[in-house]
């Protein structure tokens, strides 16, 4: 069942916690993102903890003051762990209950402020961890205006695959490779072949692309052999996360036949810390939108009734910082633009269809939407579309030019909702630096 519109969402509501109530906040009342933390520098036990302005509240520290009862305790002690796996697996009705209750301590003239105000943390002395254990991790391919520019690159003559539009296509990648922003992302060695070339070269890659994905998390699961209908996909949601599945193109291109991406992918992928619930995005759902002239769904893949609000209204961007930049300081550039709404397939459809033949997801399973590129040129989310594939090299604000990336360059994932009416809502920063490649073996 999707998410509905409820008091949370109420445009009026301000915190106690003044960074909040900014305009331009990422984090106000009417969001309250999970991630997992604690104070930078520290010893101290990883926990969860919930942003709110440019603060975070410890959810191990208000556990102790036993504020909430009944579901709503329960669901807070889960939060008290290393890891979100156990609140995750409690589903999307205990979560409910939880931001419920949060947001009721946390706004302007709750009775609890001043007690509560011991139990924030600044987000600037704080460090993360992954939200989760990640059990496993698949890496969809989501928007077919990416699979059509990537395609052509490699394909011209055919470059959207003969199955996309009757299936949410995918493959399983590396779970134990994924970290969490900000991350140093180490540049991979593996075999590539040079256009024109006898033989492969093993060594650094030198086409190391980012891809702008939305992250999805799995909360409560199903059992191996069993499928989740469509039309209950999005109860086995915890929320989203941005994701950026780093990929070194040249490896890629000289292994992926037959049986698709390895070195050139599972070195790195990195997520932002802030999972935002389902629930908090309900106010940014839109009509998910499919080509009369397209084939047929199979039946367990039909949206149907819950067309209206299968998609989701997420503007992604892209943005880099070369190290000149950085030394300089200047502001990183924006070199993409496109939203979440653009997916040719709904995350309800790539559960359902992940688990039809009897696949069992478990809590804080990852999904990857797969490279989230809009229609227009400037909405293409990887270098390599931005440059047709290396051909045009991108022209930076200071007079620098990149075709892939280079050493030292700093890649930044950011989205957000907003809607007239409604609060804006943001999913904090997915940030990735790239590192020398290390000496070969």
């Amino acid at each position: 069942m999707t998410p509905t519109v409820n008091a949370t969402h109420d445009p009026a509501l301000r915190s106690w916690v003044d960074s909040a109530n900014a305009a331009d906040c990422d984090f106000p009342i009417q969001n309250l993102p999970f991630a997992i933390f604690r104070r930078a520098g520290s010893a101290e036990p990883l926990r969860a903890g919930v942003a709110i302005g440019d603060q975070i509240l410890d959810l191990a520290a208000l556990h102790a003051r036993s504020p909430f009862s009944g579901n709503a305790a329960l669901a807070l002690a889960a939060c008290a762990e290393p890891a979100l796996n156990d609140f995750m697996a409690m589903g999307a009705v205990a979560a409910s209950t939880l931001r419920a209750e949060l947001s009721r301590v946390l706004r302007a003239g709750a009775p609890q402020a001043a007690l509560l105000r011991a139990d924030l943390v600044a987000q600037s002395q704080a460090e993360v961890g992954l939200p989760a254990h990640i059990g496993d991790y698949t890496d969809f391919y989501a928007s077919i205006h990416h699979a059509t520019a990537a395609g052509r690159l490699m394909r011209p003559d055919s470059p959207l695959p003969a199955n996309y539009k009757w299936m949410p296509i995918a493959y399983h990648g590396r779970a134990s490779s994924i970290g969490v922003s900000p991350q140093g992302v180490r540049r991979p060695l593996g075999l590539s072949l040079a256009a024109g070339a006898d033989a492969p070269r093993f060594g650094p890659s030198g086409r190391l692309d980012f891809e702008l994905e939305v992250g999805i998390f799995i909360g409560e699961g199903n059992a191996l052999g069993t499928a989740i209908a469509i039309e209950r996909a999005e109860g086995h949601v915890f929320g989203l996360c941005l994701l950026n599945d780093w990929s070194a193109r040249d490896l890629q291109r000289f292994e992926y036949q037959p049986l698709g991406p390895f070195l050139g992918k599972n070195f790195s992928t990195t997520i932002s810390p802030w999972i935002v619930t389902l629930e908090a995005l309900a106010p940014f759902r839109s009509t998910f939108v499919r080509d009369p002239q397209d084939p047929p769904l199979p039946a367990y893949l039909e949206v149907g009734n819950i067309a209206s609000g299968a998609a989701i209204d997420m503007q992604l961007q892209v943005s880099l910082q070369t190290p000149r930049m950085h030394s300089a300081g200047e502001k990183p550039a924006a070199l993409a633009r496109s939203n979440f709404r653009h997916s040719y397939w709904s995350f309800a459809q790539m559960l359902a269809h992940h688990t039809v033949g009897g696949c069992n997801l478990q809590p804080g399973d990852l999904l990857g939407s797969g490279t989230q590129s809009g229609p227009a040129p400037e909405q293409a989310g990887s270098l390599l579309e931005l440059t047709a594939g290396g051909a045009r090299p991108i022209m930076l604000p200071n007079g620098e030019t990149r075709t892939f990336l280079l050493d030292g360059d700093r890649v930044s994932l950011t989205a957000w909702c907003e809607r007239a009416g409604f609060a804006r809502i943001g999913f904090g920063e997915a940030l990735g630096v790239v590192l020398p490649a290390r000496a070969p073996p």
